[in-house]
């Protein structure tokens, strides 16, 4: 008789099916673009996501559709009379960092990544299960139940695991550098004020850095985030291509109610763009997921205290101007 412990695994034998064919979103061709190594596509993908989705939102920039209006955060006119950086010194900068991006991804990422046995990987996680499961249930379900579980562990439970930490890693890296960045005048004076002469965000300036700062704030924040999570390079090219969308989307200028990456967390453009006011810019680190260490270490500010502030500045200015009349 089989033994709950080894309901599925008996004298090196698999008493179970763990043979299902892999789940829709998986590729078993060798690279997903004929001829080109997954490792330049998942280098190229953040690149091309950024120029795209920033190609987008220009085009909603130079528009004069009347029904864009009310979803600006800023009229047009503020964009030329208060950054204090052109368009051209922005794409310039941006293409820059993006080089400095790719030579540093082509010596972290693996050109011929390791090949994986996902059948062994899916027994291993069913030979670990297996005890727990037909401890709760008969012999009859677990001898099906185990492979379906070991089966959703791997191929969803797990990738899914690794993306939300990997997207938490990449927020906690970055408040605290950028936070930091804010609070020491010199590395503020010297490398994050670049960032902050575009009082306006608009999508295409949204990795407009200096040099520095775009190399270890977001290269090697998505990176070590890659690295700590064991991700695959199609996983890593997932990462990069949705903090790349997310970044742009959050400096895009437009409160969008249809937009799903501003669905996704309250860290969106309107969020973000407080932080780019200067009633706000001690305010509002969090950056690009979510928002929970601007709440839990009491930086987070909402657009309603930011306007309520602003007026309070507004009569303030109003009353010491009233006195020295």
């Amino acid at each position: 008789m089989t033994t709950n412990a080894t309901v599925c695994f008996e004298n090196g034998q698999v008493l179970c099916d763990f043979s299902p064919q892999p789940p829709f979103y998986f590729s078993q061709k060798t690279t997903l673009i004929d001829g080109v190594s997954d490792q330049y596509v998942a280098l190229a993908a953040p690149i091309v996501a950024y120029w795209a989705m920033s190609l987008f939102f220009h085009c909603f920039d130079m528009s004069d559709w009347k029904w864009l209006e009310k979803y600006r955060l800023h009229p047009p006119a503020e964009v030329q009379a208060r950054n204090l950086v052109t368009r051209t010194q922005v794409i310039w900068a941006v293409i820059f960092q993006q080089i400095i991006q790719t030579l540093l991804g082509i010596l972290w990422l693996d050109s011929e990544p390791e090949a994986v046995d996902h059948y062994a990987e899916t027994l291993r996680i069913g030979q670990y299960i297996s005890p727990t499961v037909s401890s709760f249930v008969s012999w009859k379900t677990a001898v099906t139940l185990v492979p379906q579980l070991a089966y959703t562990i791997y191929w969803h439970a797990i990738p899914v695991f690794q993306l939300i930490m990997a997207m938490f890693i990449i927020d906690t890296w970055q408040y605290a550098l950028h936070r930091t960045m804010h609070e020491n005048k010199w590395l503020y004076k010297k490398f994050h004020s670049w960032h902050h002469r575009l009082y306006v965000p608009y999508a295409f300036g949204a990795l407009y850095n200096h040099p520095v700062e775009g190399f270890l704030l977001d290269s090697l924040g998505a990176l070590i985030a890659e690295l700590l999570t064991k991700m695959s390079t199609r996983q890593a090219m997932l990462l990069f291509a949705i903090a790349t969308f997310k970044t742009v989307d959050d400096h895009c200028g437009y409160s969008l109610p249809w937009d799903p990456f501003q669905l996704m967390t309250s860290n969106n453009a309107a969020y973000h763009d407080i932080h780019h006011q200067s009633v706000g810019i001690k305010y509002n680190y969090a950056q690009p997921f979510f928002v929970h260490w601007d709440t839990i270490l009491h930086t987070r500010m909402t657009r309603e205290e930011m306007e309520r502030r602003i007026k309070e500045n507004r009569e303030k200015a109003k009353a010491r101007q009233g006195k020295t009349e």
